[in-house]
């Protein structure tokens, strides 16, 4: 097996390393691949390998697909989530209104300007559909500590908030709540697979289908034209 080795590193451009112990087991165990067909397939320069299990191979890359269109093919409108009275809330309630879903806190330094903001947006354009779904979350710098009661009158007392609510949720770790595995797999882009602070915003088109991310210090004033666009379409 060594000068097969040899021969199967030229393809490189020449470059060899010394072959590994029990190469012959290395090699075969990490080339190997499916034809579509029992016979041996050649890699040049002699090397030759089996194209074992085909059938197997194949069904399994064809469940694969499967399952990754049928992900792709989620959307928000998927999801039943509590409000902030403990009621289970089918989001297909939403379809055929672009939603701007947000993890909010009552005690951020972010808190005032969001919620003045996300207030003023939802007042002037909920009669075109639009709308806002609010997540609290205490997972940031336990900025969120308080009962669902408590931020419901927060909210609604104090910024005269009217948009949904919903229960109190983490967005990050083992226990993130299914729509924020969702949001997040759907629009990670340069801020990653993590919410990195309170009030981290998500753009959802009439189809529920995620369209923007915003990181936290966007002001909800900021994403008014993208919100246009999709009232518009």
């Amino acid at each position: 097996m060594a000068s097969s080795y040899a021969s199967f590193s030229t393809v490189f451009n020449g470059f060899a390393a010394k072959p590994p112990p029990n190469s012959s087991a290395i090699l075969v165990s990490s080339l190997r691949y499916s034809t579509g067909t029992s016979k041996t397939r050649n890699l040049g320069n002699g090397v030759s390998l089996k194209s074992s299990n085909n059938r197997r191979f194949l069904v399994k890359s064809r469940n694969v697909g499967v399952y990754a269109r049928a992900a792709a093919e989620k959307t928000v409108h998927d999801f039943t989530v509590k409000d902030i009275d403990g009621n289970d809330v089918s989001l297909d309630k939403f379809k055929g209104k672009p939603p701007l879903i947000v993890n909010v806190a009552s005690r951020c330094g972010l808190t005032s300007s969001n919620y003045s903001e996300l207030s003023h947006l939802y007042e002037k354009y909920k009669n075109q559909g639009f709308e806002i779904l609010a997540f609290p979350c205490n997972q940031f710098g336990g900025q969120e500590p308080g009962s669902n009661p408590e931020i419901k009158q927060f909210a609604c007392t104090r910024y005269k908030a009217e948009f949904p609510i919903f229960d109190k949720v983490d967005v990050n770790g083992p226990s993130t709540a299914p729509i924020y595995k969702f949001l997040k797999s759907n629009a990670g882009g340069f801020l990653g697979d993590i919410i990195k602070w309170n009030f981290e915003k998500f753009l959802v088109d009439k189809k529920g289908k995620v369209v923007e991310r915003y990181p936290p210090t966007t002001s909800p004033f900021q994403i008014e034209k993208d919100i246009q666009k999709l009232l518009a379409a």
